[in-house]
């Protein structure tokens, strides 16, 4: 779909999701640019934050209430109290949590401890890559503090007139 047409369906969606209550069911038809009733709006509200999942008619609606649970407990243990700073500075890291949980289409996890586990992982290899592409600046960095013009001057030459009187025969 193009840019213009993502825009309005994240518009319709949160126009139906936001003005619901918060003791209302969490259970909704997608609207009309989202296919009507072949799909369902699932969504929480955290705070100041709205995680909504759309789904087909098939998917069970509590197990999907259950994968954003878990979702959002990996980003409140990732971040320490996530909040739209967070999803938005660290796109990068939310995506690589929810990639995790799912793919494709399928669920692949929804334990806490190995997606944590799996996070950890990708920080240390983070870390390590870090320190390799680090090398370089630090190389320069050495470089500049050398101070080859004081080397320079240090350098003893010998005295060039007895070196030229040890030079003849």
């Amino acid at each position: 779909m193009n840019e213009d047409m993502q825009q309005q369906i994240i518009k319709e969606t949160f126009q139906l999701v936001s003005k619901r209550d918060d003791n209302i069911c969490n259970f909704l038809e997608g609207g009309s640019l989202i296919g009507g009733s072949d799909f369902k709006l699932i969504y929480r509200h955290y705070a100041t934050l709205y995680f909504v999942f759309c789904v087909d008619s098939s998917e069970s609606e509590l197990g999907i209430l259950d994968l954003i649970q878990v979702f959002v407990e990996t980003l409140d243990k990732c971040f320490e109290n996530v909040c739209e700073l967070d999803l938005i500075f660290h796109v990068d890291k939310v995506h690589y949590i929810l990639n995790e949980l799912v793919m494709g289409g399928m669920v692949l996890e929804t334990n806490m401890s190995e997606i944590l586990n799996r996070i950890e992982d990708q920080n240390r290899m983070e870390k390590q890559e870090a320190g390799i592409s680090g090398a370089p600046s630090r190389a320069v960095s050495a470089v500049k503090n050398i101070n080859i013009p004081q080397q320079l001057k240090d350098i003893k030459l010998p005295d060039l007139p007895q070196a030229i009187k040890e030079l003849k025969f």
